[in-house]
């Protein structure tokens, strides 16, 4: 890869992932238009590297393309919640029947440490990221690493309905009321024992979540 192409590649990444935070902490709204004019003239960038983001933004389900209309941020609908919680389920209840005695729980323990220092700074944007990083460690621990990929595009698309809910999560849940849960479920996977996990998993799935006022 030459200078100027492996430029190009980090300024789509640094695009990609300054729009991702926008869109996932909330600060750009579900169904808003994403306006090349404005967004180049904000990031000071060309189209190309805008449009690549946006592109691999959309293959994230992040961001949809509308025909005549240009991008815009992904929409959910209610349904669309609650199958990807059904499939978020489906895939975590099959990985952790694999997870050895023996895995290492290195990763996992740090995405813990993460979550208590943010819930510490009242960052909450990174305390959905190591949630989300929590939970991916989990899964990879059943040696799984495709059923790993798709699962974690699942869990970003439903960090962005929290995103479109973090301030009224702000409001009527305690941020250590998630790390408390997240603990218990590292206290079963670290004892190995998958009934264990699973009753732990139950506290993170869409009937805890989606019932919350």
């Amino acid at each position: 890869m030459s200078g100027e192409e492996l430029e190009t590649y980090s300024l789509v990444e640094l695009t990609m992932e300054t729009l991702r935070r926008d869109i996932l902490s909330g600060r750009i709204d579900p169904g808003q238009r994403l306006v090349e004019e404005q967004l180049t003239k904000r990031l000071g960038i060309s189209r190309a590297p805008l449009r690549e983001a946006m592109r691999l933004l959309a293959q994230q389900g992040l961001v949809e393309h509308i025909p005549r209309r240009g991008a815009r941020v992904a929409t959910l609908s209610d349904d669309d919640v609650r199958e990807l919680y059904e499939v978020r389920d489906v895939l975590e209840r099959h990985a952790v029947t694999s997870i050895a005695a023996s895995a290492d729980l290195t990763a996992l323990r740090a995405a813990l440490d993460v979550m208590r220092q943010a819930t510490a700074d009242d960052d909450r944007l990174e305390l959905a990221n190591a949630h989300r990083r929590f939970h991916v460690e989990v899964v990879r621990l059943g040696g799984n690493h495709q059923l790993a990929g798709m699962y974690e595009s699942i869990l970003v698309r439903i960090q962005l309905y929290m995103a479109v809910n973090m301030l009224r999560e702000a409001e009527v849940a305690q941020a250590s009321n998630g790390v408390l849960r997240h603990e218990r479920l590292f206290a079963a996977v670290q004892s190995g024992d998958v009934a264990d996990i699973r009753a732990a998993l139950g506290d993170h799935g869409a009937t805890a979540y989606l019932a919350r006022p």
